[in-house]
């Protein structure tokens, strides 16, 4: 089991560019694989998570060629073109690439089986699971969560589905499984989610309109291979932005990281607390908005956060933790039971996490409230969660003593040479097997 072990450390003047941004690459993947034509890929994260994506549909007979780790030629076989894999699909720690090939998958000839590892197997697929089965889908389940055995052969019809929780997986599962769909399919956000999906579907040439939190879609239309431009991670950015915040005296640019508005809330929740952040040099690469974020040390202070920023910052709520500990006075965050079900109970990981490290903190079912400290020493488990692990590596970077994060292997999924990249800044962090 590999351990992060970081001390504190100095960070001062850098300009770094972390990896592609994990939920385009996955999409990228997906719509190119079903489109007509030639989808040429460029940035693309080769993170476990975007790779076994890319394994699944190799194993679906799509040809896909890697020109190195970050450029890719998808050749698309149309809505209708892949085969009955040999094997169960296994797609390792990823909860994106599951809900949305079920929504792929429900709408193909042929029966199917998406797996993951332990912690995906024990992820919700019901929220996924009901829309479909509307639409005429036949899914099997261990109690509403994977394996799912999807069976093929099913005529599919549109629906119109109001979101109990606001996902932007959920979405996008019901708008892939509309392509297959006879009628126009309407989705309808209680607010607003990340819309890579949509604006990919666009550049591809799909009619797809989205106003006042209805997206609507007509099944049937044909997808047009494309070239596509990751940005980088604004996910991943967090962790740079949080490491340069918190460091006395730091000023860091982080350059070509996508900053899509449905993406930003990590942004805006970090200035409400008093960050020093500005985004530079604006421009759009293809359908994504992209610029460098400039970050530079800065004095937090806790408040009472925006609930309606949870929708537009859901993955990058450990950094936010690691924040509001760092801050002065009280943080209170509410309406973030999501946290609950991802890749680890987020909300009780941090808790746990934070204790460990002298900060108190209080929680509720969909919320919590922290009380701004200074981070001792100690040992930290991240409970297998990539987010919880990089999160507390920070944290340690402003700890008094040095820390330890246990079971960081899954970092590898999403951010790939993390360690490396925090490295450069300054930070004093080393990668090791535990003893």
């Amino acid at each position: 089991m590999l351990e992060f072990h970081v001390e504190p450390s100095i960070v001062r003047q850098a300009t770094v560019r972390v990896p592609g941004d994990k939920s385009i690459s996955h999409r990228a993947l997906m719509l190119g694989s079903l489109a007509d034509g030639a989808t040429e890929i460029s940035g693309f994260l080769a993170g476990e998570d975007c790779l076994a994506t890319l394994a699944a549909f190799r194993n679906m007979g799509v040809r896909i060629e890697q020109h190195d780790d970050t450029t890719l030629t998808v050749n698309g076989v149309g809505l209708h073109g892949l085969q009955a894999p040999a094997e169960t699909l296994n797609l390792g720690n990823s909860g994106t690439a599951m809900r949305l090939m079920a929504g792929v998958l429900c709408g193909q000839s042929f029966d199917s089986t998406l797996t993951g590892d332990r912690s995906l197997n024990k992820r919700p697929m019901r929220r996924i699971i009901t829309p479909l089965e509307q639409m005429g889908a036949k899914i099997a389940s261990s109690d509403g969560k994977p394996p799912l055995v999807i069976h093929g052969g099913q005529e599919l019809s549109a629906i119109d589905y109001s979101l109990p929780v606001a996902s932007a997986q959920v979405k996008s599962c019901i708008l892939l499984a509309a392509l297959y769909a006879k009628g126009r399919t309407v989705v309808v956000e209680p607010s607003v989610t990340r819309d890579h999906t949509e604006r990919m579907l666009a550049a591809m040439g799909v009619d797809v309109e989205s106003a006042a939190g209805r997206i609507s879609i007509n099944g049937r239309q044909t997808l047009t291979g494309t070239r596509t431009q990751v940005p980088a991670d604004l996910s991943s950015a967090a962790f740079v932005m949080l490491a340069a915040i918190l460091a006395k005296d730091a000023d860091v640019l982080i350059t070509h990281v996508g900053v899509n508005p449905t993406r930003t809330g990590v942004i805006d929740i970090l200035k409400a607390l008093g960050a020093n952040i500005s985004l530079e040099n604006r421009q759009s690469l293809g359908h994504e908005p992209v610029a460098d974020i400039h970050v530079r040390s800065s004095t937090l202070r806790g408040g009472p956060i925006d609930p309606a920023l949870v929708s537009l910052a859901i993955d990058e709520f450990p950094v936010l933790f690691v924040a509001a500990a760092a801050a002065h006075g009280k943080t209170t965050f509410t309406g973030i039971g999501e946290l609950r079900v991802k890749e680890s109970d987020r909300i009780a990981a941090m808790a746990s996490g934070l204790r460990a490290l002298g900060i108190s903190i209080e929680e509720s079912d969909d919320g919590a409230i922290i009380h701004g400290g200074s981070f001792s020493g100690g040992i930290v488990e991240s409970f297998a969660d990539h987010r919880i692990a990089m999160s507390f590596a920070v944290a340690g970077s402003v700890a008094m003593g040095p820390v330890t994060v246990r079971d960081v292997d899954n970092v590898e999924t999403s951010f790939p040479g993390f360690a490396a990249i925090m490295s450069s800044l300054g930070i004093r962090i080393r990668a090791e097997q535990d003893a």
